[in-house]
């Protein structure tokens, strides 16, 4: 078992590994001793390796997600190896294989996450012929951010070490990667969510071919980013970063947006720290602008107003188009009463990426039950608005009533959290399921109807 333990730990040398033995995850050697100093757990011993005792410590696998969320917020990533095989299917141990690995920039489950904040994970490249360390303010930077649990993919460039500086202080990433080759100011060095990836993931050929298999397109010229090459290296070595943690598709990632920095205010981090937008000068979030502003009925809504505070737009017609559907909110403010509605919606955002990434829980399923039925009335509440974005907004709001339907047939009212604990498809769903769930509970009565009809077939009183 240990052989198997060493053998997939060495592809994974700088992540935990949360090794599956029955009900537990177990961690073993330095992971053990890193394991139990940051979640306060025992460390005990297995065995041992050249003389030496094997450190080991465990959590119960049920109660995985509260550690996590302790690793995570220290910056660490974690590997979860499970038990994909049966025992006793041949010799040796149970097969095993890492299924995930969580990173602070990758995270998507609803316990591990702020809802009212982008989980960012950003990429940075500099191009090449004008990377001088000697001239930070002259090399030309490629910067990719991608927020895995909505689906957002974004890339821009700026020039010089400040505008870096200036585009990751509003991105405030919860994890920066980074070519091992590339120099960065020694402060940089101690963020606690920096990663440095080898420079074969920076390959600019690779990248474009990645980002054109995942889009599903022969170039990148609709995205308007084909010209932009640190960007798309930036963002190829991202996507390769996210489908090796992932382990899975992404159909969720459909596109590339560009961010031209001429289109925004550029706020550096001292402005951004002096107006206290989301963070006041003691570094909390009391008595910030967002805090002022954000009545937002949805965690998605909360999102987007954080990301407008954080980059002013310059474009007037846009602005305009904002005013516009404003003020005819307003006018019509008590008549719509939209926020009920909108709260039903809940954040389908990352529900869907969820469902999408083959993650979603049964409530997510059960919140995106709620959020289909009450599609309907915001169409219909927001149908005879005239402000062009309403209209837009309008258009796109296609309620799917058949799904709707079939979730409301098919998931209980309140579904447990987790799909293991069972109780999760509705009675009368599927009638051969409700069959073997009334086995399952009467099986006593069952055994006992059978004996009797056995016993009139066979006309044996005695027959048990």
């Amino acid at each position: 078992m240990m052989r198997q333990f060493l053998t997939i730990k060495r592809d994974y040398p700088t992540t935990l590994l949360f090794y599956r033995m029955g009900d537990f995850y177990e961690l073993f050697f330095d992971d053990a001793k890193e394991g139990a100093r940051l979640l306060d757990i025992t460390l005990t011993q297995r065995g041992s390796s050249d003389g030496e005792p094997i450190p080991m410590a465990g959590i119960p696998y049920h109660a995985a997600e509260g550690y996590l969320a302790r690793l995570v917020k220290a910056g660490l990533s974690v590997a979860i190896c499970e038990q994909v095989g049966q025992a006793g299917e041949g010799k040796g141990p149970v097969e095993r294989k890492v299924v995930r690995v969580i990173t602070p920039g990758t995270l998507t489950d609803e316990a591990l996450m702020d809802e009212r904040r982008d989980n960012l994970l950003v990429a940075i490249y500099p191009r090449g012929e004008t990377s001088k360390p000697d001239q930070p303010e002259k090399t030309l930077w490629g910067i990719a951010n991608l927020d895995l649990a909505s689906g957002r993919f974004v890339v821009a460039e700026v020039v010089g070490q400040t505008q870096l500086e200036t585009a990751l202080a509003r991105l405030a990433p919860s994890e920066l990667l980074v070519d091992e080759l590339t120099k960065l100011p020694s402060e940089w060095e101690k963020l606690k969510g920096l990663r440095r990836l080898p420079p074969w993931q920076f390959d600019k050929p690779t990248a474009v071919r990645n980002l054109c298999q995942q889009f599903g397109v022969q170039d990148l010229r609709g995205f308007g980013c084909d010209a932009l090459n640190p960007a798309l290296v930036a963002a190829g070595a991202l996507l390769d970063y996210v489908q090796e943690t992932q382990k899975s598709a992404l159909p969720h990632l459909r596109s590339l947006v560009v961010e031209n920095e001429d289109e925004a205010l550029l706020l550096d981090a001292a402005s951004r720290r002096n107006l206290e937008l989301d963070t006041n000068l003691s570094g909390g979030q009391n008595h910030t602008l967002m805090e002022v502003l954000d009545a937002t009925a949805t965690p998605m809504g909360s999102r987007l107003l954080r990301r407008w505070l954080h980059r002013p737009l310059r474009n007037l017609a846009i602005l305009q188009q904002r005013q516009t559907a404003l003020q005819e909110l307003q006018a019509n403010l008590f008549e719509l009463e939209l926020a009920t509605n909108l709260k039903s919606i809940g954040d389908l955002e990352r529900i869907l990426s969820r469902i999408a990434l083959r993650s979603a829980r049964p409530r997510d399923l059960a919140k995106l039950k709620d959020a289909l039925l009450g599609l309907p009335s915001l169409k219909e509440k927001v149908s005879h608005l005239q402000a062009p974005l309403l209209k837009t907004i309008n258009q796109q709001l296609e309620p799917l009533p058949e799904l709707a339907d079939q979730l409301a047939r098919a998931i209980i009212e309140n579904p447990p959290v987790i799909i293991r604990d069972g109780g999760v498809i509705a009675t009368g769903y599927d009638a051969e399921l409700d069959e073997l769930r009334d086995l399952r509970e009467n099986a006593g009565g069952f055994l006992l109807q059978l004996e009797e009809q056995e016993k009139a077939r066979t006309g044996l009183s005695t027959l048990k």
